[in-house]
């Protein structure tokens, strides 16, 4: 069960050794961050019109809609572009009694190789699936999150990584696939074993794909982290698009 209320842990340092054998799950490509999805001016205004009080969550089909326990108001859909593509675009809902409204949306990148419904440890795609949002943290001090936040330099890329990734980890959010609800986002247990993978998170994006999280412009993880509230309790639903249809 989520924590209500946010948490702030401080881990130490120390643990940073450990954890460079667990930083799996993130990509080493090279590209230029995307910005925000949402369109401008009047495109914007239209949009907005067509994703308020929402009857479901649009683009997901029966099988996925009917996994959002029924008791979850914030939703971050992840709409992969294919079931082999990188790319990827993130929207955040919100339910108001049994309607949703879109709240924000943002270009993304998942796994460099796509999508598995059968993830495992090391095949480059992102899992498919709807899974809990209960724990976050970061290199960076809590921005305001609401769900337990721990600040940890142990979670930072090693810096035998490109450059361009060194920032990855300013901000995450645990996915709760094959994790320990409650812990820090990096801590090592994998209940379903090391080979079904692991440290699946949304993080800040360096602007290719990743090993298998899902990332965000920094702008919005912090948007995300100011607003997935545990009282609410929040999931992602994430897949190729067909995967997410079906």
């Amino acid at each position: 069960m989520p924590i209500a209320g946010a948490v702030r842990v401080v881990v130490s340092a120390a643990a940073c050794g450990v954890l460079l054998t667990m930083l799996t799950s993130c990509g080493d490509g090279q590209d230029t961050e995307k910005g925000d999805a949402r369109p401008a001016g009047g495109e914007q205004s239209k949009d907005k019109a067509r994703t308020v009080d929402l009857k479901r969550i649009p683009d997901v089909g029966d099988r996925m809609q009917s996994q959002i326990p029924d008791n979850s108001r914030q939703v971050v859909t992840v709409y992969g572009a294919g079931r082999n593509s990188a790319d990827s675009t993130v929207v955040l809902y919100t339910r108001t009694g049994s309607t949703w409204d879109k709240a924000a949306g943002w270009k993304a990148h998942n796994g460099k190789k796509g999508w598995a419904a059968d993830h495992h440890e090391d095949d480059k795609r992102s899992p498919v699936g709807v899974f809990t949002l209960t724990d976050a943290g970061g290199v960076l001090p809590d921005p305001g999150a609401r769900l337990p936040y721990t600040e940890s330099a142990s979670i930072q890329a090693p810096r035998y990584w490109a450059k361009s990734h060194w920032h990855d980890f300013d901000y995450v959010i645990a996915i709760d696939y094959n994790r320990v609800k409650g812990t820090a986002p990096n801590d090592p247990t994998r209940p379903e074993g090391q080979s079904k993978g692991g440290s699946i998170w949304l993080h800040m994006d360096h602007g290719s794909g990743t090993s298998a999280c899902v990332s965000l412009p920094k702008a919005a993880m912090e948007k995300l982290l100011r607003t997935l509230d545990p009282k609410q309790h929040p999931v992602v639903v994430m897949g190729d698009r067909a995967s997410l249809q079906a």
